[in-house]
């Protein structure tokens, strides 16, 4: 069996955690990753023995049975992860309906994966069930989008559009949106459920006070959306005070859907008008 260190997955795992920890938004042990594992990833690095242990879920999720995740532990630093990732993640196998999680790998010191996992795992079962590639849940505090629910109406629609407006590439690379949770107790079962019922319509759900959940087929567009979405509302705090003499228009959207091939979501844009003029 190869070294599971030398896998690519857990390669870019680490690194994409150790970038978030870069552009700030994982302080401390803020924030977590879960990737779900396919055959192909786990076949040349399947351990060659049973579960270390097993570790109760404290929910359930049969669609999950028998589904392979990395993720993070609990209490982790992210900026650790690229020294000693067999400490700070774990490889994990739903079992019981999802009330269990066999540890196959990872966890060395003895850990657990994140208190935020009831939150992911209800994720990636709604997900999975909008778009059979999905693979990627992503937490953390992105500075501006946090301070953004500090002074922006929590309204989806509202909140949606006032990123859009911020930057021309917004309204391609989340043309669903992004869905919002007012300020909810962190590590329940209550706000994981919350969050995968948001999940079902926006690949983005902020909670308010707290930080932003992204969900995607790869860890490069996960990570992508959270970044696009938080320079939209950096760039909203530097401009909100200001007189705005001119924005992204909801008619510039449409010639963006048109150019890009994506569809904003329904009812969030003024419906283009349509023209009137007699053809030749």
């Amino acid at each position: 069996m190869s070294n599971i260190l030398d896998a690519r997955f857990l390669k870019e795992f680490v690194q994409i955690a150790d970038e978030m920890y870069r552009h700030g938004w994982d302080e401390r042990n803020g924030g977590n990753i879960s990737m779900l594992l396919d055959g192909n990833e786990l076949d040349a690095f399947r351990p060659d023995q049973g579960p270390i242990r097993r570790m109760p879920t404290g929910f359930s999720a049969p669609v999950l049975e028998g589904k392979t995740f990395l993720v993070t532990g609990t209490g982790k630093y992210f900026k650790n992860m690229l020294d000693d990732p067999e400490s700070n993640v774990g490889i994990v196998r739903l079992s019981d309906g999802g009330r269990n999680a066999e540890l196959l790998w990872g966890f060395s010191d003895g850990g657990s994966f994140t208190s935020e996992f009831p939150a992911h795992m209800m994720s990636h079962a709604a997900r999975i069930g909008i778009d059979p590639l999905h693979r990627v849940v992503m937490h953390c505090h992105p500075t501006n989008l946090l301070a953004m629910t500090y002074v922006h109406d929590l309204d989806e629609r509202l909140f949606t559009r006032t990123l859009w407006q911020m930057s021309t590439e917004c309204v391609v690379v989340f043309p669903d949106g992004v869905n919002v949770l007012p300020w909810m107790l962190c590590g329940t079962n209550e706000i994981g459920q919350a969050t995968a019922e948001k999940m079902k319509t926006a690949r983005l759900v902020v909670w308010a006070q707290h930080g932003i959940y992204g969900a995607g087929r790869t860890l490069d567009e996960c990570f992508g959306l959270i970044e696009t979405a938080e320079k939209a509302a950096e760039i909203y705090l530097k401009t909100a005070h200001l007189p705005i003499r001119q924005t992204i228009t909801d008619a510039q959207m449409h010639q963006l859907e048109k150019r890009f091939g994506v569809r904003a979501r329904s009812g969030y844009l003024a419906p283009e008008k349509a023209d009137f003029r007699k053809k030749d």
